[in-house]
């Protein structure tokens, strides 16, 4: 919503998503200023604020990418520039505080303790409820929970990227740290709805080797394979099985995006079933039998800023 990082996108239709989101009972909504510039965070704030529900969702956003030249976006984690963001993002979501505040990506440039003791500021000031941490590895959380608490860890995770599977989510899982995994649909692969003769005019097109060939073809026939087992195995649509998906692995939160309210509707088949130890080895194997060279998910990174 708000950019197009991922395609062009109507505000008006961005609040009637959300509103419907609502209305399904989702409760948390994650963004952050990276996404349009801060638009993102101004239609989610719009939208909140229409709604009355502040009090009945989890807002989360981030910080950490240095957004005042566009064409030179950098990781920025130092605690001036947090202070600076915190503000910004409260003012465009139009709250008094954010519930849970998200190192976008780590800035290896800036010390862990540095930017962790900010967040720990933050806490202790009411701005922020919970501290969390996106595209860390291991070692960085654990330098990180030296000096603050850790709330949240946020990471890429679907049925064709699992790396984060052996080292992040387990150390979640073995600490009682929520788990928030993004790109559960794998950016439009996981809908069913993408074909090979799509030209993204996106993100995808020019960072994500998924999206180009000969991988791209390889993905859509493993797409295919993955439908017709589900709907024969589960009548569930594909969108219901990759959510799925993640949460019986483990997951505490997977994220769902969206910019039209249309988009929600395979939302009312994700709940009430779970997939099996046979399950999870027959999709493995339809992976195995069609993806020859799989791609993780490591193209998104932004660049870190110069010392």
């Amino acid at each position: 919503m708000g950019g197009s990082l991922w395609g062009a996108s109507d505000d008006a239709a961005s609040i009637q998503t959300i509103h419907r989101a609502l209305d399904l009972g989702i409760n948390f909504i994650d963004t952050a200023p990276g996404y349009g510039f801060g638009v993102s965070e101004e239609v989610v704030g719009r939208a909140i604020k229409q709604s009355g529900k502040r009090d009945q969702l989890i807002l989360a956003t981030k910080f950490g990418l240095n957004l005042e030249k566009e064409t030179q976006v950098f990781r920025d984690s130092r605690r001036e520039q947090i202070m600076r963001e915190v503000e910004d993002s409260l003012r465009r979501l139009q709250v008094d505080v954010i519930d849970l505040y998200q190192v976008h990506w780590p800035d290896e440039h800036t010390p862990q303790e540095e930017t962790a003791q900010a967040l720990q500021d933050l806490l202790i000031q009411g701005k922020i409820r919970a501290i969390g941490v996106s595209n860390y590895t291991l070692e960085q959380v654990q330098a990180f929970e030296k000096v603050a608490p850790l709330h949240a860890i946020q990471h890429p995770y679907n049925i064709f990227e699992r790396e984060v599977e052996k080292t992040i989510l387990a150390y979640c899982k073995k600490h009682v740290i929520t788990s928030i995994g993004y790109s559960s649909l794998c950016r439009g692969l996981l809908t069913g709805t993408l074909k090979e003769s799509d030209d993204f005019e996106d993100l995808r097109k020019n960072f994500d080797p998924k999206f180009r060939q000969p991988w791209f073809a390889q993905y859509l026939i493993c797409v295919g394979r993955l439908e017709r087992w589900c709907l024969d195995k589960h009548q569930k649509p594909l969108p219901a099985l990759a959510m799925r998906w993640s949460l019986d692995q483990g997951v505490d939160i997977a994220l769902w995006g969206a910019c039209q309210p249309e988009e929600l509707d395979p939302l009312a088949d994700v709940m009430g079933w779970h997939l099996t130890e046979q399950d999870f080895q027959e999709i493995d194997q339809i992976l195995k039998e069609t993806i020859k060279d799989p791609i993780g998910p490591q193209f998104m990174s932004p660049p870190a800023r110069t010392i």
